[in-house]
């Protein structure tokens, strides 16, 4: 069945990494009717064996790769998960992976190299806010048009520390690869190239001044598309009280997106917020606010992945294409930086095959940098 986009039993799901989010993945794998979990691995168990409900266990991604599966999810750290991304596609498995895709831009090459060795496999990275109800709702707005197209976009997205799930790996460089723009904000570039597009010009200010680790606890960066849409972006782990806002500045009006489920329940309450510009509004004009009690993001994931190796259709939201170009804005924001690009070596490019493809096979216009900018 490996590579098949005919099910005619239900997909046997391997989860490398059996952590908060290993667990929480399996709970939607399981209640969709082509997906069962057949096996786990995680360093924290013992050696291999049974659990009561019949799923087998090991400690490592090799060990688990040895099972009889159909489908990997990778729930790694970032050092760890390009390989066993890698290891999924060549042991003929279709393959999801978590944001980001690895530590940097060369991790996710050698991943897209070895994808196009398997075009029958289905490779989707885990950018789950695309699949919130509220992000879905004010993605319609702006694709039906009716307040006119995007002007601008302010995006914060923010909480109080880099450390989560009770792991400290994530302040350390060499598993991580980066800090609170590359863990979390990367969701928010991710959302800005959604209802803007690509960047063409981007200025930075990155900065690791308070939490003083290798990786950055401050991001900040001022973004303009070829079309003159300009987003600015503040990703930070000194955000005390934990916060997720993004505004897009419509012709004539704009739409709000505030709190987020999630969960820690620390973000507030999703909300999408409508606000119709009108002539003689006096600057206050009709607002429509819409709350969002339940986070569906994870189920329709999930779901989109399924019929996606069912149905054999390309992968769109979370492909590995747009998993690049969102890694490449990432990696841009650290490079427009100079001070920041110097001490960590760091490097925004991308080989020109890999470019080339991932910009529909047309090499892309290189764009002037502002003073800045890298």
């Amino acid at each position: 069945m490996r590579g098949s986009a005919n099910i005619k039993q239900k997909l046997r799901v391997g989860i490398a990494g059996y952590g908060v989010v290993g667990k929480r993945r399996r709970e939607f794998i399981d209640k969709h009717p082509a997906l069962s979990t057949a096996a786990v691995c995680d360093r924290v168990f013992p050696g291999t064996g049974t659990m009561a409900d019949g799923v087998r266990y090991c400690r490592t991604y090799q060990e688990l790769l040895g099972e009889s599966l159909d489908v990997l999810f990778v729930c790694l750290t970032n050092d760890v998960a390009p390989a066993a991304t890698i290891a999924g596609l060549e042991a003929r498995l279709h393959v999801f992976c978590e944001k980001p895709p690895g530590r940097n831009l060369d991790d996710i090459v050698r991943v897209i190299r070895c994808e196009r060795h398997y075009p029958d496999l289905k490779l989707k990275y885990g950018f789950n806010h695309r699949y919130h109800d509220s992000v879905r709702d004010a993605l319609q707005i702006v694709r039906d048009g009716t307040l006119g197209g995007p002007l601008d976009l302010r995006g914060v997205y923010g909480k109080s520390k880099i450390i989560s799930f009770e792991s400290d790996w994530r302040t350390k460089r060499a598993l991580a690869g980066g800090g609170i723009l590359l863990d979390q904000g990367i969701h928010m570039v991710d959302l800005m190239r959604l209802f803007a597009g690509d960047f063409e010009s981007i200025v930075s200010h990155v900065s690791n001044a308070y939490w003083q680790h290798d990786v950055e606890d401050n991001a900040y960066a001022l973004m303009r598309t070829r079309d003159g849409v300009v987003a600015l972006l503040h990703s930070s782990a000194t955000q005390w009280r934990h916060r997720f806002q993004l505004d897009v500045t419509l012709e004539r009006g704009m739409i709000t997106l505030a709190g987020i489920l999630s969960g820690s329940k620390s973000y507030g309450a999703e909300t999408l917020t409508v606000t119709y510009a009108g002539e003689d509004d006096g600057g206050d004009p009709r607002e429509v606010t819409t709350r969002y009690n339940k986070d569906n993001s994870w189920r329709d994931e999930i779901a989109d992945f399924a019929e996606d190796i069912a149905s054999g259709r390309p992968v769109v939201a979370g492909s590995s294409r747009e998993a690049l170009l969102t890694m490449h804005h990432v990696y841009r924001i650290y490079c427009a930086d100079p001070a920041w690009r110097e001490t960590y070596g760091l490097t925004d490019e991308i080989p020109p095959d890999v470019m080339k493809s991932a910009h529909g096979g047309a090499e892309p216009t290189k764009s002037p940098r502002p003073a800045g900018a890298a």
